[in-house]
């Protein structure tokens, strides 16, 4: 093991900003005043001193032998608020018969939605071009490792999870979806309606129209994107998909890219992960591959070998010393790989 998962620190703000700057995600900026504010806010949820509606836990996989912060991901505890609604189109169908034709169509329309108390969402997904590729599968970790914490703390997070998805984006990132819909009922570009939309939702209500819109009024481009995943993100899809995750028929209002969702409980890092006592590691051959967490004092988690026999789990001496466990320590296990074990 030499890469550790773990709650974002003050003094990770100078290379998290840097990485962030690689990317430039909306809920993770490449802005050094905002990177800190958020690693402040993740400081506060992880000590249990904001509730869940103000909660946002940002996490880091560091290099151990560089010493450097090379990939995060981060989780809202609850998006959508009485003061910040959480919005989206849902994606309906229409039945249209006429009995003097004897014809009729199935439409498909959008139809906005408000709501004031919505799930926990996951985002802020980070890896360093340089790090990307490597066999330690450094993406799937970074982006697993956060529900090993959710595992060991569920009652800090919603009854199920939400993921917003990148669509296809033209090579200038404007959305063909936000062209042909947002920007007739608002007049505001793409990424400045995006950008506002982080922290004020009320031109969203006030502007989009309450009715049903039916797609087939909309042009080709934008139909053509709509509920798609863009190419750089389809791993991201992949992954979720493996662990539970499915396409809720629900879109973003800005750019239509596609929601997943699924039940907290039967996320499978979650579900199939369980509470041992570390113990003493003789005659152990290690061959399972898995999660190691740990939350006292700070949260720490790493992917190792492990081995369960009669309720303990059996770690490597050296993942021992990395995430500073003690003989006896309760640590949260998930396998690496799913679909295998059950939860005791």
């Amino acid at each position: 093991m030499s890469f550790i998962i773990r709650a974002a620190r003050p003094d990770d703000v100078s290379q998290l900003t840097d990485l962030a700057k690689q990317f430039n995600l909306l809920n993770l900026p490449g802005n050094k005043k905002i990177i800190a504010e958020k690693i402040a806010r993740s400081e506060g949820s992880f000590s249990s001193q904001l509730d869940k509606a103000q909660a946002e836990y940002l996490f880091v996989l560091e290099d151990l032998e560089e010493k450097m912060v090379v990939g995060s991901s981060l989780v809202i505890a609850k998006h959508g608020s009485d003061a910040v609604p959480h919005c989206y189109f849902k994606i309906l169908k229409k039945d249209h018969f006429s009995s003097d034709l004897g014809l009729g169509f199935i439409h498909q329309v959008l139809r906005f939605q408000l709501d004031t108390d919505g799930p926990t969402e996951i985002g802020g997904l980070l890896v360093d071009r340089a790090y990307r590729r490597r066999p330690e599968k450094l993406g799937k970790q970074i982006s697993l490792g956060r529900f090993v914490y959710m595992g060991m703390y569920p009652e800090r997070f919603e009854s199920r999870i939400l993921c917003e998805l990148t669509p296809p984006l033209t090579e200038e990132g404007r959305s063909e979806f936000w062209e042909a819909l947002g920007r007739r009922f608002t007049g505001l570009p793409y990424q400045e309606a995006d950008a506002l939309s982080q922290t004020n939702k009320e031109f969203i209500e006030s502007l989009f129209p309450e009715e049903d819109i039916y797609l087939t009024l909309l042009d080709a481009k934008a139909r053509l994107v709509l509920g798609r995943v863009g190419e750089a993100t389809k791993p991201a899809q992949h992954l979720l998909e493996s662990i539970g995750f499915s396409y809720l028929d629900e879109v973003d209002p800005f750019d239509g890219g596609p929601h997943y969702g699924a039940k907290t409980e039967s996320i499978l890092p979650i579900k199939q992960g369980q509470m041992l006592r570390v113990a003493e590691s003789k005659d152990v051959t290690f061959k399972a591959l898995g999660f190691i967490g740990c939350g006292d004092p700070e949260f720490r988690a790493g992917v190792s070998g492990y081995e369960i026999r009669d309720g303990l789990v059996y770690v490597p001496t050296k993942t021992r010393d990395i995430l500073k466990l003690e003989m006896d320590q309760e640590v949260f296990v998930t396998p690496f790989e799913y679909g295998k074990g059950r939860r005791k």
